[in-house]
């Protein structure tokens, strides 16, 4: 091995344990070991959570997905990206105020039970059991991971030993430091995880030849393996479903909700949220790439059976070949850097997995009598517990890393998504909705994953008679869990007793607060969604009829061909609706948020027009359902067109009265000289009135 490879990839544990060391006297208080005594910068909370969040899954489960069953995986990091900032901007300043306001709660099963004031400690313990189950998976693939980076570095070795070398030194100074010291080592990690994972992608496209050529490869690949596929947009249903269904696990994530609680001042908030969003933009991005260029790498390379034999190693296999001999500084780091979004994750897991059961479970049966520092003590005996059990989880170096990733993430997002939802903007929630949801959903999603999808923890415990080899429905557990936990909710707060009146005195307080401290609605949130929406529509279309190479015969295009189409055309039509149809949605959502009546009415049949139009572009146009949506898509929008240019004639806007009818007009005479299909004709009409809107509304008050 390199000396400076070694030396590099030492050098990184030397900084993480070093910060550990750093924050160990300055722990002593459980509010303090736990929540950094909520005095976190907007900066660290952001990383951090992502960090977290994101784990050895993110450069290897995910890019090996994507290696063995093509582009169809890409659609759990779209559900993620969009999942992200959902998170952040729903319940992230709600539940910092929240949790602050009920007795300072410091873990998500304090806040729970604070906040349904739940005297005998009932949802304390149901919330303890559920992290301990879920996380001890979490922490497993966590393990995993580290255990097969090592084994990379370190190929003499067994993996048995990489792997509880991995898992103590994420037990030392997880042990030490506490919530600061993860918080800020997640903060560097995170740094490291993002420069490797835009750096791989573009020297592995570099040594293909470029971008034309690396796609020439993974078209020539998909064309012998039908397993493969690039097919983007007809991967079928259940997949996108359940792709997407990845982004509501946020709303349940333990270990991501104690970020948003450690912020110093609930106002930064959105400073966050920005630089987590864009982070993960990025990360995810990337990660899909890697997968999707790296099968064309090992293709071309003659490595194609050994990569495939363990996919998720192939961010190693290309370091290995690239700079582990040539450039080994680079091959130290970026193996740090997988280091780093293994430990990034477990060690937070760890942290929560410990408090839910010394601070919300512990603490609650010994009372007021215990001391914080003999707390704090016992909560660092319960990480080295709870590390042992998933170490012994992690012992069999066939797990995949995807898969126990997946159950922990569907545990989560099921039993304590819709619980935070509700909690948080429903004052009619009570404590027997709380626990009936909370039971609900994690039995649906122990249910479904044995008997309707895939076994995980039969393949884990070797119980091979509850092993579906053909899963009967196929569909992510977390969808079914968070859908029947959340109405599970609703159904029995709403047929058991109100809420008392401190609860709900508690809650119009928070309200009050979010309302107070929210930024001002301008006109200008309107216009941004509505220009971006046209602008991506009309460059993904107009690209996606380019690529396709039928200039010629625009007049008989229609954008359900274009979808059709596969490759790269039907990639970008697919941009131009499904996410173009997204950003229309949150446009007309904005537009119900102004004064005029006209506006909230036209906003109102935009809204659904966004809606059915991102629809569409999920399903093929051989069906009926996308031939009907379509047609809503078109019938709502031009319902809302002579709405807005009413309430411009009324307002007497001449400039962008006329501007409406001009674009209106041109779009319409290139169907009527057979230039172009009529759908697509009405469709730019329409997207370029949204942008006449949106302009015009630039500055204006709401």
């Amino acid at each position: 091995m390199e000396l400076l490879l070694l030396a590099t990839f030492i050098a990184y544990f030397v900084v993480v344990i070093g910060i550990g060391a750093y924050f160990y006297n300055r722990s002593a208080k459980m509010k303090e070991y736990f929540l950094a005594d909520r005095q976190l910068n907007p900066y660290v909370v952001a990383l951090s959570a992502q960090a977290s969040d994101m784990s050895g899954w993110l450069l290897m489960g995910l890019p090996g997905s994507i290696l063995v069953a093509g582009v169809g995986e890409i659609w759990v990091g779209i559900g993620l990206a969009i999942g992200t900032y959902l998170a952040w901007l729903i319940i992230a300043k709600r539940l910092r105020i929240y949790s602050e306001k009920v007795n300072n709660a410091i873990t998500i099963s304090e806040y729970f039970s604070n906040r349904f004031n739940d005297k005998n400690g009932t949802l304390r313990i149901l919330c303890g059991v559920v992290i301990l189950v879920f996380f001890t998976f979490y922490v497993a693939s966590a393990f995993v991971s580290g255990g097969k980076v090592l084994l990379a570095i370190f190929p003499d070795s067994e993996y048995l030993w990489m792997m509880l070398a991995c898992a103590l030194i994420i037990i030392i100074y997880t042990f030490m430091g506490g919530f600061k010291a993860v918080c800020w080592t997640d903060f560097f990690q995170g740094m490291l995880m993002l420069i490797a994972i835009v750096i791989i992608p573009l020297a592995i496209t570099g040594q293909l030849g470029g971008v034309e050529a690396a796609w020439d490869q993974i078209q020539s690949i998909a064309s012998v393996d039908p397993a493969f596929s690039i097919d983007f947009i007809q991967c079928g249903w259940i997949a996108i479903l359940s792709g997407l269904a990845w982004g509501i696990g946020y709303f349940g994530m333990p270990h991501i909700h104690v970020r948003y609680m450690a912020i110093k001042n609930a106002d930064e908030i959105r400073i966050s949220r920005r630089v987590a969003t864009v982070w993960v933009v990025i990360a995810l991005g990337c990660a899909c790439l890697i997968g999707l260029i790296g099968r064309a790498w090992a293709e071309a390379n003659g490595m194609s059976a050994e990569v495939m034999a363990t996919p998720e190693n192939i961010l190693i296999f290309i370091v290995n070949d690239l700079w582990s001999v040539a450039i080994p500084a680079i091959a130290g780091i970026i193996f740090a850097a997988l280091m780093a979004a293994v430990m990034s994750t477990a060690d937070s897991q760890l942290l929560v997995a410990s408090s839910s059961i010394s601070n919300d479970i512990y603490k609650h049966f010994k009372g007021d009598s215990i001391s914080e520092e003999r707390l704090v003590w016992i909560s660092r005996g319960i990480v080295i517990i709870v590390a042992a059990i998933a170490a012994f989880i992690a012992m069999d170096p066939a797990s995949s890393i995807m898969e126990l990733v997946s159950f922990a993430w569907a545990g989560f997002g099921a039993a304590f998504g819709p619980l935070m939802i509700l909690s948080l903007f429903w004052k009619r929630t009570n404590k027997s909705g709380a626990i009936a949801g909370i039971i609900t959903g994690f039995v649906v999603t122990v249910v479904w994953n044995t008997f309707l999808r895939s076994c995980i923890l039969g393949k884990i415990f070797g119980v091979s008679g509850l092993v579906i080899d053909t899963p009967v429905t196929g569909l992510y557990e977390l969808l079914p869990g968070f859908i029947i936990a959340g109405l599970v909710i609703i159904i029995v707060s709403l047929i058991t007793g109100k809420p008392t009146k401190d609860m709900e005195d508690v809650f119009d307080y928070v309200d009050s607060e979010c309302r107070r401290s929210a930024k001002p609605y301008t006109c200008t949130s309107t216009a941004k969604a509505g220009i971006l929406a046209a602008i991506l529509f009309f460059a993904g279309l107009l690209s996606s009829i380019v690529v396709s190479g039928v200039e010629e015969a625009v007049a008989y295009i229609t954008i359900g061909d274009l979808l059709v189409a596969g490759g790269w055309d039907a990639a970008l039509a697919f941009i131009a609706v499904f996410v173009g149809g997204f950003l229309v949605a949150i446009c007309g959502y904005c537009m119900t948020k102004e004064k005029s009546q006209c506006s909230q009415i036209a906003g109102a049949m935009i809204l659904i027009a966004g809606i059915a139009m991102a629809l569409a572009g999920l399903i093929d146009m051989g069906y009926d359902a996308h031939f009907v949506l379509k047609n809503i898509a078109l019938v709502a929008g031009i319902v809302a067109l002579p709405i807005l240019v009413g309430e411009d004639i009324l307002a007497r806007r001449s400039i962008t009265t006329g501007a409406t009818l001009v674009a209106v007009a041109v779009f319409l005479g290139f169907w009527a000289a057979s230039l172009m299909e009529v759908s697509v004709a009405i469709s730019l009409a329409l997207m370029a009135c949204l942008a006449i809107q949106s302009l015009a509304r630039i500055g204006r008050k709401a």
